[in-house]
């Protein structure tokens, strides 16, 4: 079984395949998912980069990801969305719900 810790919505497909045809993202850059910290918890980043050598790398529909293995257990279970709405708009981290057992 191959680990792939952040998952991708349909939305956050559209639109970073549209960034990386209208930004000219290099296509020996892949897209890095991480995190920083943030005072009392942590911030989610998302950005282009080059693979290094303490990435997990892994591809969903197409699109490569890379997490560096030290971010892996904070990025578990976690899907980007892309939200585009009058509001607002941009890619939001969403924690996927854990399954519950059968009674």
């Amino acid at each position: 079984m191959k680990l792939e810790p952040v998952g991708l919505t349909e939305a956050a497909i559209t639109q970073i395949r549209h960034i990386m045809e209208h930004k000219n993202i290099p296509t020996e850059y892949a897209l890095r998912v991480g995190v920083k910290g943030a005072g009392c918890g942590v911030g989610f980043q998302l950005g282009f980069d080059k693979p290094k050598k303490s990435d997990l790398t892994y591809s969903i529909d197409g699109i490569n990801i890379l997490v560096d293995k030290k971010h892996t257990m904070y990025l578990l279970g976690i899907t980007v969305d892309y939200y585009s709405g009058a509001d607002a708009q941009g890619f939001t981290f969403v924690k996927d719900e854990p399954i519950s057992a059968q009674k």
